[in-house]
């Protein structure tokens, strides 16, 4: 890590802006429904705490667009991260204006206070510089954690971070960059990577700058439809991006891609009854590719069984329809056997981690992003804006 981190900083008695990324998963009835942000976050929150700080719990969630939505409030985080820290957590709904002064009055050493939705406010994904004034001067001192919004140049990322002399980075985010940065810059060889998803678009950026680096690649999802029809095989009704054709032609014949054999195909995605395993070159034009087959499954594991480091950004198949799951779930057993004999296994956030989590593998990686767009970003090659603002050691 190259920034500042939370450990090079003073914080004894002083009121922390913390950033975290508390944009969890929701039911309809405002629970939550996966805690896994949260928990990330408790290290630097405990990490403050212990070392006599004041905390200011600051992060969006959802997609509010710059006015109060009840939908979007982060007052149902509230007692969680009350019950996680063990101690009651102050709940600022609103921290502007005339309210600033108070947050500021609250926020004494060992105390927690958690922000509204930072989103309410049309100035946060603007990165207006007098709201982020207005953010900076609740507090003494910034922390940024928040690696699932890293990617994003807002007020609370990037905006109020100049306003302070030692912007650092938080554990959860020194742990991200670390992870990543190993396997971008010193991966352990054989290496590995699979891609799969249903949007390439968001991914084909990552296997240009990952490709000349591998040993090998998996495709699968959308990813692997892409690439069969770059190499004229037919595809049926299968997910595809006609509009990156061009861009995946000349990486199509790369010989350390590793497309699927067989294919799990039914009319569509609500067909479950009709699935059925086809080989990958005989795709019935009426049906549509949702997920690896058993032979593609035995092939990916026998080149995981290889590998020193592993990347994974995307499922195989539609993993949350146990007729198309199979491949998925066969998959993430594979890279947890490599984590257990000693491979460096790093998965992105969003669906991979998602599917993980549901397959009870998540703990048996060595690390499982909480960013899915800003890892996906990092292994891009791309500069993330909330982390080019922190101070450099």
């Amino acid at each position: 890590m190259k920034k500042l981190t939370v450990r090079d900083i003073d914080v004894r008695g002083k009121r922390v802006f913390l950033r975290v990324d508390f944009n969890v998963p929701m039911t309809e009835d405002m629970h939550i429904r996966d805690l896994a942000r949260v928990v990330a976050a408790l290290p630097t929150l405990q990490y403050l705490l212990d070392h006599g700080a004041g905390v200011i719990l600051a992060s969006h969630l959802g997609k509010a667009k710059g006015k109060p939505d009840p939908l979007f409030s982060l007052l149902p985080v509230l007692p969680v991260v009350s019950q996680l820290v063990g101690s009651p957590v102050t709940y600022a709904p609103v921290y502007t204006g005339d309210y600033a002064a108070k947050v500021r009055k609250r926020a004494a050493p060992g105390t927690v206070t958690l922000l509204e939705n930072l989103r309410f406010h049309p100035g946060e994904t603007a990165n207006d510089p007098s709201f982020a004034r207005e953010l900076a001067s609740l507090a003494d001192v910034y922390v940024n954690d928040a690696f699932g919004a890293a990617h994003r140049a807002h007020a609370s990322t990037v905006g109020a971070a100049s306003f302070f002399k030692q912007p650092a980075a938080g554990l959860l985010m020194e742990k991200e960059v670390d992870f990543l940065t190993r396997v971008l810059e010193h991966p352990a060889r054989p290496y590995v990577a699979i891609i799969g998803g249903a949007k390439v678009s968001d991914k084909a950026g990552v296997i240009k700058n990952l490709l000349p680096k591998l040993d090998h690649a998996i495709l699968g999802g959308a990813a692997a439809f892409n690439f069969m029809k770059a190499r004229g095989m037919g595809i049926g009704k299968s997910l595809w991006e006609p509009d990156l054709a061009e861009q995946l032609r000349p990486l199509a014949g790369d010989t350390k891609l590793v497309l699927p054999t067989d294919v799990v195909v039914a009319p569509s995605i609500d067909a479950d009854a009709d699935a059925r395993t086809v080989p990958a070159k005989s795709i019935p034009e009426s049906d549509m590719g949702l997920d690896i087959g058993p032979e593609s499954a035995r092939r990916y594991a026998e080149v995981l069984a290889t590998a020193n480091t592993v990347v994974w950004a995307g499922p195989m198949g539609v993993f949350e329809r146990a007729a198309f799951a199979e491949g998925t779930r066969l998959l993430s057993e594979s890279v947890a056997a490599a984590t257990d004999r000693g491979a460096t296994t790093v998965a992105g956030g969003g669906d991979t981690g998602a599917a993980l989590t549901k397959f009870g593998y998540a703990q048996k990686m060595s690390h499982v992003s909480t960013g899915g767009g800003a890892s996906l970003e990092f292994l891009e090659g791309k500069t993330l804006p909330g982390i080019a603002a922190l101070a450099d050691r």
